[in-house]
């Protein structure tokens, strides 16, 4: 269609339009930013312009970002980025010497002792090796090659970037990647951009969100009737369901892989996030290798991690990094290429995540207070799990799996059947309906359930266990009196 005339001259329409833009882009899908999040930043400019409302700040409890909720950046990591980032500040003697030193080898690193140089696309050299030796001593002395590292702008990248390697094909030999479900809403948006076949396989909510390798079976063959799934995604602990797999479970969903021909990936960017008495982190790499070369010689295997989570909670400065196993040399030669485009990941979170791996050690100045930081962050944390669990439990018609570890809970409600029909008259799903009515009347914002999958039938909502303990127990209370309102309106 063509354009109204301009000085008499009528010009063509819109080269990119909605018709003939890509059309995987308009399948993503992101709930965790999505039409709620929109909502909120509208009503806290409302607010802001003096607009009366039921309260006074809106809270948003729907994503993982740690210091947006007011938790404190570790001393040292900011000492060191300090450092880096203005180096003259190398003669200042308010800074301690171990972050001084941690500085002076990461600046020497850089191309012309800035962090504002580009750097290797594949990471610093030195950072590598640090990130390399830091997965020896969490795996007990298995060995790691900083060859086989790739430092990425947080897991994300390295996420999708592993996944536009793996995904080919058309029709029936189309790709398709295993993910769970409940799922963390980077898989599914990553693999509608890609065009590749999301597989889903359910976790168990009454077994707390473990995973089943028949249910994996069952999600195999189903899949294979329509795809080729060549990938199986595990997210350990979990996210949105918080829960942490034990080793048995990791040494069978290893062995359903080398069985089936799938090549794995572990997303442990919780790692450190590990609450529950009785749980324990264990990579799966760690497992791989000490199930004996049968499989630790044939597996192919990316995991990642992030200076997001943890402890840490440092989104915003993007560091992470993945480490390959097994992979083809000849595709390894591809990966490089495929990094080489987008020159490297921001040098200020490779720093970060250099800080991350190798932290101050018992015989240096900043040891007592990194450590005094980090216990006391993973202390608040494991409290908080506790409380939302204990409080959720508490509200007739929400029911609430112990957080074992990550920084989520993922309750189920139930909704009358007035909400959902309501909800239907509205276009909206129900849990959706619930989070919106909840945001505009305590002005608190959650990710619906539906945003990251669930059973049929089921409804869900996503919190963070994020904010202060004092406020998440506001929120808490909030939440607890919202919902037995709603319920008793659409009883």
């Amino acid at each position: 269609m063509s354009q109204p005339a301009l000085n008499g001259v009528s010009g063509p329409g819109k080269v990119l339009t909605l018709d003939s833009m890509n059309p995987n882009v308009k399948r993503v899908d992101y709930a965790v930013r999505g039409p709620l999040v929109q909502r909120a930043v509208q009503i806290e400019k409302e607010l802001e312009q003096g607009v009366k409302k039921p309260f006074t700040e809106v809270i948003k409890a729907n994503i993982g970002d740690a210091h947006a909720m007011g938790q404190k950046p570790i001393t040292f990591f900011r000492q060191v980025l300090a450092l880096c980032s203005y180096p003259d500040l190398l003669e200042d003697d308010k800074f301690p010497e171990d972050a001084k030193k941690r500085a002076r080898r990461i600046l020497g690193a850089c191309g012309g002792q800035s962090i504002g140089a580009y750097s290797a696309s594949q990471g610093i050299e030195c950072i590598r090796q640090d990130v390399a030796r830091y997965i020896e001593r969490r795996d007990g002395g298995i060995a790691s090659n900083p060859d086989t590292i790739y430092l990425s702008t947080g897991a994300s990248d390295a996420i999708v970037t592993m996944l536009k390697l793996l995904v080919s094909g058309a029709g029936r030999d189309r790709t398709g990647v295993m993910i769970p479900i409940p799922q963390y809403p980077l898989y599914s948006a990553a693999l509608a951009d890609l065009g590749a076949v999301q597989v889903n396989y359910y976790l168990d909510e009454d077994r707390c969100w473990s995973l089943d390798v028949k249910e994996l079976r069952r999600s195999l063959h189903a899949a294979r009737e329509h795809c080729s799934p060549r990938v199986l995604c595990i997210i350990n602990p979990g996210n949105p369901t918080g829960q942490v797999q034990n080793r048995q479970c990791i040494e069978d969903v290893i062995r359903f892989a080398k069985e089936e021909h799938l090549f794995l990936m572990a997303d442990e960017v919780y790692q450190d996030n590990v609450y529950a008495e009785g749980c324990e982190f264990h990579s799966f790499k760690k497992v791989l290798f000490e199930m004996g070369p049968e499989y630790s010689s044939t597996v192919e295997m990316a995991s990642f991690h992030s200076t997001s989570k943890c402890y840490m909670g440092e989104c915003g400065f993007r560091g992470g990094y993945m480490e390959v196993i097994n992979m083809d040399p000849e595709v390894k030669a591809q990966l490089i290429k495929l990094v080489s485009v987008r020159l490297c990941p921001p040098v200020p979170g490779q720093a970060l995540l250099d800080l991350v791996v190798n932290p101050p050690q018992p015989d240096e100045p900043s040891y007592t207070s990194f450590m005094k930081e980090r216990t006391a962050v993973l202390a608040a944390l494991a409290e908080k799990a506790r409380l939302t669990q204990e409080i959720f439990n508490a509200v007739p018609g929400i029911t609430c799996n112990p957080v074992q570890g990550a920084m989520y809970t993922f309750p189920c409600i139930t909704l009358p059947q007035k909400a959902i029909a309501k909800a239907k008259e509205e276009g909206q799903i129900a849990d959706a309906f619930y989070c919106m009515r909840l945001l505009e009347e305590e002005g608190i914002c959650l990710v619906p359930g539906s945003g990251f999958g669930q059973r049929e039938g089921t409804f869900h909502f996503r919190m963070t266990i994020l904010p202060p303990t004092e406020k998440l127990k506001i929120v808490l209370q909030k939440i607890r009196e919202f919902h037995l309102r709603f319920t008793q309106e659409f009883s």
